[in-house]
Protein backbone atom coordinates (compact mmCIF):
# COMPACT_ATOMS: atom_id res chain seq x y z
CA UNK A 1 0.00 0.00 0.00
CA UNK A 2 1.24 3.30 -0.69
CA UNK A 3 0.13 6.64 0.71
CA UNK A 4 0.85 9.83 -0.05
CA UNK A 5 -1.00 12.70 1.87
CA UNK A 6 -1.44 16.21 0.95
CA UNK A 7 -3.58 19.26 2.16
CA UNK A 8 -4.15 22.28 -0.02
CA UNK A 9 -5.43 25.02 1.54
CA UNK A 10 -6.71 27.83 -0.29
CA UNK A 11 -6.40 31.63 0.22
CA UNK A 12 -8.14 33.42 3.91
CA UNK A 13 -11.94 34.45 2.13
CA UNK A 14 -14.38 36.71 3.88
CA UNK A 15 -17.53 33.87 3.97
CA UNK A 16 -20.86 33.53 6.03
CA UNK A 17 -21.23 29.99 6.62
CA UNK A 18 -19.00 27.08 7.24
CA UNK A 19 -19.45 24.07 5.41
CA UNK A 20 -17.68 20.52 5.07
CA UNK A 21 -17.84 17.71 2.66
CA UNK A 22 -15.92 14.57 2.14
CA UNK A 23 -15.28 14.01 -1.41
CA UNK A 24 -14.40 10.22 -2.47
CA UNK A 25 -12.63 9.52 -5.82
CA UNK A 26 -11.74 5.56 -6.10
CA UNK A 27 -10.85 3.53 -9.40
CA UNK A 28 -9.57 -0.18 -9.68
CA UNK A 29 -6.80 -1.21 -12.50
CA UNK A 30 -5.80 -4.94 -12.60
CA UNK A 31 -2.47 -6.28 -13.73
CA UNK A 32 -2.97 -9.69 -16.21
CA UNK A 33 -0.86 -12.49 -14.78
CA UNK A 34 -0.65 -16.30 -16.73
CA UNK A 35 0.46 -19.54 -15.27
CA UNK A 36 -1.02 -22.73 -14.89
CA UNK A 37 -0.52 -24.34 -11.74
CA UNK A 38 -0.47 -22.79 -8.35
CA UNK A 39 3.16 -22.41 -8.36
CA UNK A 40 3.09 -20.57 -11.62
CA UNK A 41 0.48 -18.48 -9.89
CA UNK A 42 2.77 -17.55 -7.39
CA UNK A 43 5.75 -16.61 -9.81
CA UNK A 44 3.84 -14.34 -11.54
CA UNK A 45 2.47 -12.69 -8.56
CA UNK A 46 5.84 -12.30 -7.45
CA UNK A 47 7.11 -11.07 -10.73
CA UNK A 48 4.15 -8.64 -11.41
CA UNK A 49 2.76 -7.44 -8.85
CA UNK A 50 2.87 -3.85 -7.58
CA UNK A 51 5.54 -2.47 -5.63
CA UNK A 52 4.24 -1.36 -2.62
CA UNK A 53 6.21 2.41 -0.03
CA UNK A 54 8.44 0.99 2.57
CA UNK A 55 9.60 -2.42 1.53
CA UNK A 56 10.19 -1.58 -2.48
CA UNK A 57 8.79 -5.35 -2.83
CA UNK A 58 6.11 -6.13 -5.14
CA UNK A 59 3.05 -7.72 -3.51
CA UNK A 60 -0.31 -9.26 -4.75
CA UNK A 61 -2.38 -5.77 -4.49
CA UNK A 62 -1.70 -2.13 -3.47
CA UNK A 63 -3.91 0.65 -2.76
CA UNK A 64 -2.79 3.84 -3.40
CA UNK A 65 -4.01 7.02 -1.37
CA UNK A 66 -3.50 10.61 -1.86
CA UNK A 67 -5.40 13.07 0.63
CA UNK A 68 -6.15 16.49 -0.13
CA UNK A 69 -8.71 19.22 -0.48
CA UNK A 70 -8.99 23.19 0.09
CA UNK A 71 -10.54 25.25 2.83
CA UNK A 72 -10.82 28.87 3.48
CA UNK A 73 -10.62 31.31 6.16
CA UNK A 74 -13.32 33.58 7.65
CA UNK A 75 -11.63 37.02 8.29
CA UNK A 76 -13.14 39.36 11.00
CA UNK A 77 -11.86 42.05 12.92
CA UNK A 78 -9.53 39.93 15.56
CA UNK A 79 -10.37 36.59 14.95
CA UNK A 80 -10.31 34.01 12.23
CA UNK A 81 -12.76 30.87 11.63
CA UNK A 82 -13.02 28.20 9.46
CA UNK A 83 -14.91 28.74 6.44
CA UNK A 84 -15.85 26.17 3.64
CA UNK A 85 -13.94 22.54 3.79
CA UNK A 86 -13.53 20.15 1.12
CA UNK A 87 -11.45 17.50 1.98
CA UNK A 88 -10.58 14.90 -1.08
CA UNK A 89 -8.84 11.53 -0.98
CA UNK A 90 -8.19 9.35 -4.04
CA UNK A 91 -7.90 5.71 -3.72
CA UNK A 92 -6.92 3.55 -6.59
CA UNK A 93 -6.84 -0.18 -5.61
CA UNK A 94 -4.31 -2.43 -7.90
CA UNK A 95 -5.58 -6.35 -8.41
CA UNK A 96 -4.69 -9.25 -10.12
CA UNK A 97 -6.68 -10.85 -12.90
CA UNK A 98 -5.77 -14.36 -13.96
CA UNK A 99 -5.76 -14.81 -18.12
CA UNK A 100 -6.17 -18.67 -17.82
CA UNK A 101 -8.75 -18.63 -15.10
CA UNK A 102 -11.37 -20.35 -17.87
CA UNK A 103 -9.43 -23.20 -18.76
CA UNK A 104 -8.39 -23.91 -15.24
CA UNK A 105 -9.13 -27.29 -13.78
CA UNK A 106 -11.79 -27.08 -10.49
CA UNK A 107 -8.77 -27.67 -8.05
CA UNK A 108 -6.60 -24.57 -9.12
CA UNK A 109 -9.71 -22.74 -9.95
CA UNK A 110 -10.69 -22.91 -6.72
CA UNK A 111 -7.87 -22.04 -5.27
CA UNK A 112 -7.30 -18.83 -7.06
CA UNK A 113 -10.84 -18.11 -6.78
CA UNK A 114 -10.63 -17.76 -3.16
CA UNK A 115 -6.99 -16.02 -3.49
CA UNK A 116 -8.34 -13.50 -5.45
CA UNK A 117 -11.37 -12.40 -3.09
CA UNK A 118 -9.04 -12.09 -0.40
CA UNK A 119 -6.94 -9.75 -1.85
CA UNK A 120 -10.06 -7.88 -3.09
CA UNK A 121 -11.25 -7.85 0.33
CA UNK A 122 -8.23 -6.87 1.59
CA UNK A 123 -6.98 -3.74 -0.22
CA UNK A 124 -11.13 -3.01 -0.43
CA UNK A 125 -10.28 -2.65 3.63
CA UNK A 126 -7.43 -0.49 2.87
CA UNK A 127 -10.10 2.09 1.03
CA UNK A 128 -12.20 1.56 3.93
CA UNK A 129 -9.97 2.93 6.30
CA UNK A 130 -8.74 5.82 4.40
CA UNK A 131 -12.18 7.10 3.95
CA UNK A 132 -13.03 6.47 7.41
CA UNK A 133 -9.83 9.32 8.35
CA UNK A 134 -10.76 11.06 5.45
CA UNK A 135 -14.41 11.82 6.99
CA UNK A 136 -12.75 12.47 10.82
CA UNK A 137 -10.22 15.24 9.41
CA UNK A 138 -13.50 16.69 7.41
CA UNK A 139 -15.15 17.02 10.58
CA UNK A 140 -12.21 17.86 13.31
CA UNK A 141 -11.25 20.69 10.76
CA UNK A 142 -15.15 21.91 10.92
CA UNK A 143 -15.18 21.64 14.19
CA UNK A 144 -11.78 23.79 14.94
CA UNK A 145 -12.34 27.27 17.06
CA UNK A 146 -11.68 30.33 15.75
CA UNK A 147 -8.25 31.32 16.48
CA UNK A 148 -6.74 35.80 16.85
CA UNK A 149 -5.20 35.55 13.85
CA UNK A 150 -5.96 32.83 10.46
CA UNK A 151 -1.87 32.73 10.40
CA UNK A 152 -2.52 30.62 14.13
CA UNK A 153 -5.38 29.36 12.95
CA UNK A 154 -3.39 27.75 9.21
CA UNK A 155 -0.82 26.44 12.06
CA UNK A 156 -3.35 24.56 13.68
CA UNK A 157 -4.93 23.12 10.62
CA UNK A 158 -1.33 21.96 9.55
CA UNK A 159 -0.99 20.15 12.81
CA UNK A 160 -4.71 18.42 12.80
CA UNK A 161 -4.03 17.86 9.29
CA UNK A 162 -0.54 15.90 10.22
CA UNK A 163 -2.16 14.18 13.09
CA UNK A 164 -4.91 12.70 11.57
CA UNK A 165 -2.01 11.78 8.79
CA UNK A 166 -0.24 9.83 10.55
CA UNK A 167 -3.17 7.61 12.55
CA UNK A 168 -4.35 7.15 9.15
CA UNK A 169 -1.21 5.46 8.55
CA UNK A 170 -0.68 3.66 11.79
CA UNK A 171 -4.27 2.31 11.40
CA UNK A 172 -3.57 0.47 7.57
CA UNK A 173 0.21 -0.66 9.25
CA UNK A 174 -2.12 -2.40 12.05
CA UNK A 175 -4.39 -3.93 9.70
CA UNK A 176 -1.41 -5.18 7.05
CA UNK A 177 0.35 -6.61 10.72
CA UNK A 178 -3.11 -8.87 11.50
CA UNK A 179 -3.70 -9.88 8.14
CA UNK A 180 -0.48 -11.36 7.55
CA UNK A 181 -0.36 -13.07 11.22
CA UNK A 182 -4.00 -14.42 10.43
CA UNK A 183 -3.38 -15.75 6.47
CA UNK A 184 -2.59 -18.74 6.25
CA UNK A 185 -5.37 -20.24 9.09
CA UNK A 186 -7.93 -17.14 6.79
CA UNK A 187 -6.43 -18.62 3.29
CA UNK A 188 -7.41 -22.30 4.63
CA UNK A 189 -10.62 -21.84 6.54
CA UNK A 190 -12.07 -20.00 3.00
CA UNK A 191 -10.42 -22.88 0.95
CA UNK A 192 -12.59 -25.29 3.26
CA UNK A 193 -16.01 -23.24 2.82
CA UNK A 194 -15.61 -22.85 -1.05
CA UNK A 195 -15.27 -26.75 -1.31
CA UNK A 196 -17.96 -27.49 1.03
CA UNK A 197 -19.64 -25.26 -1.58
CA UNK A 198 -18.82 -26.81 -4.43
CA UNK A 199 -19.76 -30.44 -2.81
CA UNK A 200 -23.26 -29.48 -2.06
CA UNK A 201 -26.00 -31.15 -4.86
Amino acid sequence: MLVLASFGVAAPALTDNASAETIVRKSTSTFVIGGHSAKDLDGELERKGPHTSGSGLRHPGATRIRFGGTMDYLRRPGHCSIGNVKVTVSIKIIVPSWKNRSKADPELGLIWDTLSADINRHEARHAEIAVQHARDLDEKLKALPSASSCEALQQTVSELTDQVTREHDADQIRFDRIEAVNFNNRIMRLLTYRYHKTQKP
